[in-house]
């Protein structure tokens, strides 16, 4: 079972979090908080797997309370919750290690969706040593968001790499480099390099669209 605490200063929206939480099979709320000094303290004293933390808090930035877990050796994963659409908050998110980031207002589905893809990755086989590069690759891929840049081929980056990350494993049909680069808003081109990366590590599939002329399409699939 994957202990949650939910951490948003709107206690009508925690209430709705925290049901679609208990809907969810593998994840019980073991509390709720509606500050950020409030989440430290619950984080201290129940030991979370995972926290849902708003970004928008009364007393302080949602990231503020990543680094103050950190700093006091809190190891949980978090995954954001906010309305927060600036694209520095995603990328500070990402820097921050969160596993996720979802935008209000969100559904059931939308939630259920990026849980289960959090407990696939937690229940993945584990390797006490790694043998090659790839080794490390699969490591990284499957433990949270962060992608490190040393897995990285030149000139890529790990907070796009984790955008196209994302908008592949948000899609649920096959997804083209023309696809991609629209959902990310970066040009087809490094669409194409990223996504052929996640292909080369084997965190994704790539099979050919045949159409009535002209050369097949590429198109790529998450592999959960």
């Amino acid at each position: 079972m994957i202990d949650v605490l939910v951490v948003d200063d709107d206690f009508m929206v925690a209430r709705i979090h925290r049901g679609f939480v208990e809907r969810i099979d593998g994840f019980q709320v073991v509390g709720t908080a509606s500050t950020g000094e409030e989440a430290v303290t619950a984080v201290h004293e129940l030991r979370p797997d995972l926290v849902l933390l708003d970004l928008y808090l009364p007393d302080m930035f949602g990231l503020d309370v990543v680094t103050r877990l950190r700093a006091a050796r809190h190891d949980c994963d978090v995954l954001v919750i906010s309305a927060a659409r600036e694209a520095d908050a995603v990328r500070r998110a990402v820097r921050y290690g969160a596993v996720n980031y979802l935008l209000k207002p969100f559904g059931f589905d939308e939630l259920r969706t990026r849980l289960e893809q959090y407990a696939a990755r937690r229940n993945s086989p584990r390797v006490s040593l790694v043998t090659d590069q790839s080794d490390v690759d699969r490591l990284l891929s499957r433990s949270g968001s962060h992608i490190a840049s040393s897995a990285l081929p030149r000139g890529l980056s790990a907070e796009t790499a984790e955008l196209v990350k994302r908008a592949l494993q948000e899609h649920a049909d096959t997804f083209s480099a023309a696809e991609c680069a629209s959902a990310v808003g970066i040009s087809r081109v490094s669409a194409r390099r990223y996504l052929e990366h996640f292909a080369d590590i084997g965190r994704a599939h790539v099979g050919l669209r045949y159409g009535s002329a002209g050369r097949p399409e590429r198109r790529y699939r998450w592999l959960s």
